[in-house]
């Protein structure tokens, strides 16, 4: 059995997968609140090398790793919550946060279901009935966990606390909560993190800023260098079992021909 062709197959799967993430984050690099993703990858060795060391199954003890593929194995996906820059609006309801935080939303799913999401995306505005919403139609949260409603015929102002007020009154308070661990967090579609069992709250170290949106933090320029790495990679492995081939036809063709 040739293992090269195995490892140059998964060496193009695994910069496949990367070509997927990337074009995703260019996609949205002018999506308000979006946070760049990124991929890892571990080669054999590494695994192997975790393996023997695993304290979990005893003392000097080894188990089968299954299929010992010498190639790349696809590793876990991964969030840059790295602050997005901040583009100026002037829309009171235009809301960014600087520091670390995210906004709290009521959403309510196509069974009806409803659940709290997490969001750094402030582009909101008043329904009808003078609720502030995300673009979507979700309701941001105040302090309380409820549905914030502002009076629609009268200017508001928003501190950097979260404060609402209206004709010098405080009418409500945005809710901003922070987690000590982003690794249960999980994304809910472009926009949304859904914080999974054993999420942690903490008190949120974060500024909003009335009138500004937070922009995707996604580099179009890094995200272009990636794109030709990828290529280049991909068409290396690509070479190599373009090599493979033409070696394994000539054993089949020739090697054992008879005279």
């Amino acid at each position: 059995m040739l293992k090269g062709l195995y490892t140059a197959y998964t060496g193009m799967v695994n910069e496949q997968n990367r070509m997927d993430i990337m074009t995703n984050n260019l996609a949205n690099a002018s999506t308000v609140g979006y946070k760049k993703e990124g991929s890892t990858s571990q080669s054999f060795e590494d695994i192997l090398t975790v393996k023997i060391k695993d304290s979990t199954i005893g003392e000097k003890l080894a188990q089968p790793l299954g299929v010992k593929n010498p190639g790349v194995k696809i590793g876990e996906n991964y969030v840059d919550f790295g602050q997005g820059s901040f583009r100026i609006t002037n829309s009171p309801y235009d809301l960014a946060l600087s520091g670390e935080g995210f906004f709290a939303i009521e959403f309510t799913n196509k069974a009806g279901e409803t659940s709290t999401k997490y969001t750094r995306a402030g582009q909101f505005t008043l329904n009808k009935d003078g609720y502030l919403v995300t673009q979507e139609g979700d309701y941001v949260l105040d302090v309380n966990d409820k549905r914030i409603r502002l009076d629609t015929a009268t200017d508001s102002s928003i501190l950097e606390d979260g404060t609402i007020e209206q004709r010098g009154r405080k009418v409500a308070q945005i809710q901003v909560t922070d987690f000590e661990d982003y690794d249960y967090l999980e994304k809910y579609g472009e926009t949304y993190y859904e914080a999974l069992k054993g999420a942690t709250e903490k008190p949120a170290d974060a500024q909003i800023k009335s009138g500004y949106l937070e922009m995707s933090n996604v580099s179009v320029v890094s995200e272009m260098v990636n794109m030709i790495s990828i290529t280049r990679a991909y068409e290396s492995n690509q070479k190599i079992l373009q090599t493979y081939d033409n070696s394994l036809e000539i054993a089949v063709n020739q090697l054992g021909r008879v005279q």
